[in-house]
């Protein structure tokens, strides 16, 4: 069957999704069975379901089979806007009741005009001398100990994955991630058409013998990983996987884009200590002070730094001196230090609650972490769970959101703990246990 045959035959599921005669959640046959019904090839009907996915009509979950999703649109599916969920287990900001009369305390005197008028004037990629310094001792840790003219900021965290990865990966390139990893970093690599190739991951994180087959199949330019309280199953990286990935990609000569924003939650050493030529250290404020008040940090190796800030120019990337100004003060006066303590406190309190509501069923969680992996029994599956909690007025991520390769989602979601109060919390967390517990809402096409 020619190219243009398949995508025909594509079209023709896609009209009958659109027209409803395939509906949302509706579960497409096996491939075999699609092609004797339709009397093509399986590797065509392979071909037709591959094409479903990209235009992310479909989604697939592993040993479940395909599902339409309910999406007419092609591209890649990303997390939405918040929905006004009046529980929001989905978007992960933690927030603390004290915490903006705390930043309100830190920033007095900021409205002052002597003050707004250096606050306001441009800003640059690499910030002041006095951002740098203040920056760089915020994000030491006790055996790592940035240099301040290592220091790349950038708006937000989201800025500086686009920045890293736009700086070390050309357009058409491929940059090797962990399976399930931070949806964002997939629209983003789709943007500056860089290809995501997915690394085999186990209880420890990304499997040093999966970068090395990933590179010879598919000649990586760079990793992205995520080595603390790992986005969205949980772990932390110990230190011997640490090193023998280092190894490996030291010895393939791949740069390693690392993701610390959580790192706060665990105080974990960056791998930058580790290996300070290989790595280029991510990091950002807006989980440890809010969403509302970023600022991006990157820590990159000397020789990488020019290349970083130009990728940062070109992006329109560069933080704002409002930001810069609002930063230092919070880093200066210990706000974000004592920010970060207290959600560390809160954090562990959350993941007890939810440890008791949903003793009994596989939990995959990081006691620090402020969110967990929850693999659904078999009346459930993912999309179908997620749509039962939003009736419910909660709001959660499925697994299809996480998986670099369409089709290959686990049978579960992600629930995010911070943004509750923790009356909706608990709420929250008996509701979802009752639904797990029962098989009310359940696919009858399963």
């Amino acid at each position: 069957m020619s190219k243009f045959e398949y995508l025909k035959l594509a079209d023709t599921v896609a009209t009958e999704i659109a027209n409803g005669a395939l509906k949302p959640g509706d579960r497409l046959p096996p491939q075999r069975s699609f092609a004797y019904e339709r009397k093509i090839a399986v590797s065509t009907a392979s071909r037709v379901y591959t094409e479903l996915l990209r235009r992310g009509l479909v989604v697939g979950e592993v040993g479940r089979g395909t599902f339409v999703s309910g999406e007419t649109r092609r591209g890649i599916a990303m997390p939405a806007e918040p929905r006004g969920a009046r529980i929001d287990l989905e978007v992960n900001y933690p927030i603390l009741p004290t915490q903006s009369a705390m930043i309100a305390r830190s920033l007095a005197g900021l409205e002052r005009p002597e003050v707004l008028d250096l606050a306001l004037r441009h800003s640059t990629t690499a910030g002041t001398q006095a951002a740098r310094t203040i920056s760089a001792e915020f994000l030491s840790r006790e055996d790592w100990s940035p240099a301040p003219d290592q220091l790349v900021f950038t708006a937000n965290g989201r800025q500086c994955i686009a920045a890293a990865l736009a700086a070390m990966v050309p357009s058409g390139g491929r940059c090797g991630v962990e399976a399930l990893t931070y949806p964002f970093i997939k629209d983003i690599a789709a943007r500056l058409g860089v290809t995501l190739v997915p690394l085999a991951m186990d209880e420890y994180g990304v499997r040093p013998d999966s970068v090395q087959k990933a590179h010879r199949e598919a000649h990586l330019s760079a990793l992205y990983v995520q080595p603390t309280i790992q986005n969205p199953l949980g772990m932390t990286m110990p230190q011997a996987r640490r090193a023998d990935l280092l190894r490996v990609v030291e010895k393939l000569g791949l740069p390693v884009i690392e993701d610390t924003v959580y790192g706060f939650l665990d105080e974990e050493t960056p791998m930058a200590a580790l290996a300070p030529d290989s790595c280029i250290t991510l990091d950002s404020l807006s989980k440890k002070v809010a969403p509302g008040l970023a600022l991006g940090f990157i820590v990159s190796p000397p020789r990488l730094r020019e290349r970083i800030m130009a990728a940062v120019r070109s992006g329109g990337w560069t933080a704002s001196g409002f930001a810069f100004a609002a930063g230092q003060r919070l880093m200066a006066d210990g706000t974000v230090a004592e920010l970060s303590r207290l959600k560390r406190i809160d954090a562990a309190r959350r993941q007890q609650m939810a440890a008791r509501y949903l003793a009994g069923f596989e939990v995959q969680a990081n006691v620090k972490s402020y969110h967990l992996w929850l693999t659904l029994p078999q009346h459930w599956r993912s999309q179908t769970f997620v749509a039962a909690a939003a009736r419910r007025d909660i709001a959660l991520t499925p697994s299809t959101t996480f998986a670099v390769i369409p089709g290959h989602a686990p049978n579960a979601v992600r629930l995010a703990l911070g943004a509750p109060s923790t009356e909706q919390l608990d709420l929250a967390l008996r509701t979802l246990s009752g639904m797990l517990t029962a098989k009310e809402d359940v696919d009858t096409t399963e």
